[in-house]
């Protein structure tokens, strides 16, 4: 019993990452130009295709579970390349909100940090608040 509720609760999530995505992941056939016009592809632990993949077999935990969406720089190139019009940098967008919703982001920001920080570059404290704030 315990297993098929862990099923449901797979596919209610699989389900509001389509939803909230508007993607359709089982457009995908796995063709990989996606992973392989990434730039930020050699960080992610799982390339944005694979990502995908979890999503067609509705494992979508383990795509929660990954650091693919926090590594994804958003820059759509994967977009363009798609055969199928899937989106995956919108999906990566889409699991990074969940997790944010959820509170289980991986920066947490304080008033120490504000030296380190003044450091960087503008662009690359807007690309990461992008991604940090709801």
């Amino acid at each position: 019993m315990s297993q098929l509720l862990s099923f449901r609760r797979e596919n209610d999530l699989v389900t509001e990452i389509a939803d909230l995505s508007e993607q359709n992941f089982y457009a995908c056939y796995q063709c990989g130009k996606c992973s392989a016009a990434c730039p930020a592809a050699f960080a992610m632990d799982i390339p944005p295709h694979q990502l995908i993949r979890l999503l067609q077999l509705g494992q979508g935990e383990k795509a929660m579970q990954s650091d693919a969406p926090w590594s994804c720089v958003g820059c759509l190139t994967c977009t363009t390349y798609c055969p199928k019009g899937v989106d995956p940098a919108r999906i990566m967008e889409t699991v990074r909100t969940l997790h944010l919703r959820r509170l289980e982001g991986p920066f947490r920001y304080t008033q120490l940090d504000g030296e380190r920080l003044a450091a960087l570059p503008q662009s690359a404290l807007v690309a990461a608040m992008r991604k940090v704030t709801w």
